[in-house]
């Protein structure tokens, strides 16, 4: 049952992914940010659930992967990610968050996601 319910959290991490590559295509930046912050949580929220037959409430990613005992390069990628979670989604005074991520920053962010995604996978 546990295992079922972790499946579930990988799955979505690795759909969240794709549509953060749709939505880098598509020239939505900000939106390719938000799914990779969201991917990488679902991704290391499966690897805790695994460990720890629960889940851990939190969106802080470099919390997740200490819990999980990553690496430190895992680790490095998550605390690129974590602010992500904020940044992109919550006007702050007149910047628009959806003018905080270019090109080359989605592009990092997608990278830096995919590489924790793949380190989840080859943990199970």
């Amino acid at each position: 049952m546990v295992e079922d319910v972790a499946l579930v959290w990988l799955k979505q991490a690795e759909r969240d992914l794709k549509s953060a590559n749709n939505s880098y295509k598509s020239k939505d930046y900000y939106v390719t940010a938000l799914l990779c912050q969201q991917a990488a949580e679902k991704a290391l929220k499966y690897l805790y659930i695994c460990n720890n037959n629960k889940l851990i409430r939190t969106h802080d990613l470099v919390q997740l992967a200490k819990e999980i005992k990553a690496p430190l390069e895992i680790i490095k990628n998550c605390s690129t990610l974590n602010p992500i979670y904020v940044e992109v989604r919550y006007p702050e005074d007149t910047d628009l968050p959806a003018d905080k991520v270019d090109n080359k920053i989605a592009l990092h962010l997608l990278k830096k996601t995919e590489e924790v995604i793949v380190w989840v996978r080859k943990q199970n």
